[in-house]
C-alpha cells in the first residue's frame, strides 16, 4: 500500500467548523472581502450570491457560485437572485479563463441528491476547468486528484482576478 501525504489537511480537520451546520452559509454580507472570507476560500461577493474555491475541487480553480440566502433549488430564488447568480457564473467564467488558461469549463448544478448533490441543502453551481488529456494516470490508477497550488493562494489570485474583471 502507497501513502500520499497531505499535512496541509490536519488544519482543516482541526479547525472549528460552522454552528449551524451549513459550509456555506456566510455571516458577513459586506461586498468587500474580509480575512474570514479570504479563510473561507470566497474570492467574490455580489449582492445576492458569492463564489468561492471547492475546499475538495475535482481541478485546479473548481468555482462555486453560491446564493446568500439558504435554499435548496434554484426555482426559491427569487428573479434578482437567479439573475445574479447566472452573472456570477459568468464572471466565474471569466475569472477561470484569465487565471486558468483552460480548453474548456464544466458547467453544473445538482439538484438534490439522487442528482448529485454533496451538499443539497444549500444551493450552488459548479465551475470547473478542463483542459485537453486532463485525466492523469495517477487519477486513473489510484482514484487521486493531484492539485497543483494551495487553495489559499488561488483564492489571493482568483480574489484580484474578479476585481480586475469587474473595474
Amino acid at each position: 500500500m502507497s501513502t500520499m501525504w497531505a499535512p496541509w489537511r490536519m488544519e482543516y480537520i482541526l479547525s472549528s467548523k460552522k454552528k449551524n451546520g451549513c459550509v456555506f452559509c456566510l455571516d458577513n454580507f459586506e461586498q468587500k472581502l474580509s480575512e474570514e472570507d479570504a479563510e473561507r476560500l470566497v474570492v467574490y461577493k455580489g449582492k445576492h450570491v458569492f463564489v468561492m474555491l471547492n475546499r475538495y475541487p475535482y481541478a485546479a480553480g473548481h468555482l462555486l457560485v453560491i446564493p446568500y440566502r439558504h435554499v435548496m433549488d434554484l426555482t426559491d430564488l427569487s428573479i434578482d437572485e437567479r439573475t445574479e447568480f447566472m452573472e456570477a457564473v459568468n464572471l466565474s467564467c471569466k475569472a477561470i479563463r484569465h487565471v486558468c488558461h483552460p480548453d474548456g469549463i464544466n458547467m453544473g448544478i445538482n439538484l438534490g441528491k439522487a442528482a448529485g448533490a454533496g451538499i443539497s441543502e444549500h444551493l450552488h453551481g459548479h465551475l470547473v476547468p478542463r483542459w485537453e488529456g486532463d485525466s492523469q494516470f495517477i487519477a486513473v490508477v489510484a482514484d487521486v486528484r493531484l492539485i497543483p497550488e494551495r487553495l489559499e493562494t488561488m483564492q489571493k489570485t482568483f480574489a484580484l482576478a474578479f476585481k480586475e474583471i469587474i473595474d
